[in-house]
């Protein structure tokens, strides 16, 4: 399975942008996937997650403001960014443990990786 991110961009602070994940070759009926962000000089980080079931996980750091959510018609994993600060300025991942019906949120164990969409927060 192939992940394509999209959705990134420009949003001023208090703005709102939503990231989707577009699975190729595949489906995410059997897998988690989860949105990953990294700022220059930083670690990459866990943003949100969603498993097969539909249950989400949501950083603290993000929690009441972003919301992971996927169409299995569509066969994507989009998340909806609110209230927008310049702290979530990054580059963000989408991605999938190989392994069906595992979820974690160690992004080392997340093997299948889409390129990363570009969010930038002014203030």
């Amino acid at each position: 399975v192939q992940l394509q991110a999209s959705g990134g961009g420009l949003a001023q602070a208090g703005g709102s942008l939503r990231l989707s994940c577009a699975a190729s070759g595949g489906t995410f009926s059997s897998n988690a996937v989860g949105w990953f962000r990294q700022s220059p000089g930083e670690e990459r980080e866990f943003v949100a997650a969603i498993t097969w079931t539909g249950r989400t996980d949501h950083a603290d750091s993000v929690k009441g403001r972003f919301t992971i959510y996927k169409d299995n018609v569509k066969n994507t994993v989009s998340l909806q960014m609110n209230n927008l600060k310049p702290e979530d300025t990054a580059l963000y991942y989408c991605a999938a443990p190989t392994r069906r019906y595992y979820y974690t949120r160690d992004l080392n164990l997340f093997d299948n990786w889409g390129q990363g969409t570009l969010v930038t927060v002014s203030s």
